[in-house]
């Protein structure tokens, strides 16, 4: 990562890098480095960081009637130019000490525990659901906010409470189901289906709630293609899950133990055409375009037939025009 002398590094985590920014604001920096199993490759994704930032910066915008969220700008003179298409001034808040994730297809951990248990984060699930079904309505299935290098532990609603309050409880779940029942739905206008994903909150300066760090990202959702979609096998996602498949698999000759080794050319650039094609999907814009004025973050997802350039493929996917989800009344929790 490119150092900014400006700006005190604060933490480095596993993709992004923090920076104080001064004035209770923090430059939030993503990488394009890519981890499996809790560790970072050596082998970077080239616009993997522009990816999560111009995802995030869109999601932010299209979801800001639900909830506040930190972002102060993503362009302009309070970036510098260093990182530019990669970096966002954020508000600094009080992060909340959980993970907020909602499931609305069964797969993963999730469906692993319900094999074991018959249920997930301590809700039970009807009998028979087979791997990355549909769930009758959405689940909120918090988690802890582990260590760096230690995975996150699922727990149930009532750790949840314990940890943050039941009030602040119930209102990240109410916010974390009506968001993903949102994104959802945006997802499903562009042929993709959002199986699960990941919020984090904060508390603001004037005490509220507030949407924080990453949203609807591949790193944070998993995102399957709606056709062809069959349950009872483990979907394709545009994601990292190409990664950990070759890793797992005889090709890397990795044992689990070892430092991870380097990653070949032909999965980085399948993994980049991943996180690419997301973000042309759910957007309907050119990533050879981002960084781009804020007023003009919305274009006819036809530009995707256009789309090239430095850093950029063309999209092969059909031309449609791209409209705004409906609101939808949030899910009441039970």
């Amino acid at each position: 990562m490119t150092p900014l002398p400006r700006h005190p590094k604060l933490v480095t985590g596993k993709v992004r890098d923090l920076y104080d920014a001064g004035d209770d604001r923090l430059l939030i920096v993503a990488s394009d480095r890519i981890s499996a199993f809790e560790r970072v490759f050596a082998t970077p994704v080239p616009d993997k960081g522009r990816v999560l930032t111009a995802m995030s910066v869109f999601w932010f915008g299209e979801l800001a009637d639900v909830l506040p969220n930190h972002l102060v700008a993503c362009d302009g003179p309070a970036i510098p130019d260093t990182v530019r298409g990669r970096a966002m001034l954020v508000e600094r808040l009080e992060m909340l000490p959980v993970e907020a994730v909602v499931r609305g297809h069964l797969t993963g951990r999730g469906y692993a525990d319900y094999r074991r248990d018959g249920a997930v984060c301590g809700l039970e699930l009807p009998r028979g659901i087979t791997e990355s079904a549909r769930l009758p309505e959405p689940i909120f299935t918090p988690s802890t906010k582990a260590r760096p290098g230690e995975p996150d532990e699922n727990i149930d609603f009532g750790t949840f409470v314990s940890i943050l309050g039941r009030a602040l409880a119930e209102e990240v779940r109410e916010a974390s189901l009506e968001l993903y029942r949102r994104g959802a739905a945006r997802a499903a206008e562009q042929g993709l289906l959002l199986a699960d994903t990941k919020f984090e909150f904060g508390i603001g300066k004037h005490g509220g709630l507030v949407l924080a760090d990453e949203v609807l990202t591949p790193d944070s959702a998993r995102y399957w293609l709606a056709d062809g979609h069959r349950p009872g096998r483990p979907r394709p996602s545009f994601d990292k899950q190409h990664v950990r498949d070759w890793l797992v698999g005889p090709a890397s000759g990795w044992d689990c133990v070892s430092q991870l080794p380097p990653l070949p050319p032909e999965v980085v650039t399948a993994t980049r055409d991943r996180y690419i094609e997301a973000y042309h999907r759910i957007t309907g814009l050119c990533l050879a375009d981002w960084p781009r004025d804020p007023a003009d973050l919305r274009q006819p997802a036809s530009r995707l037939g256009q789309c090239g350039g430095t850093g950029d493929r063309r999209d092969p996917h059909g031309d449609h025009d791209v409209h705004r989800a409906r609101r939808t009344p949030a899910l009441q929790p039970r």
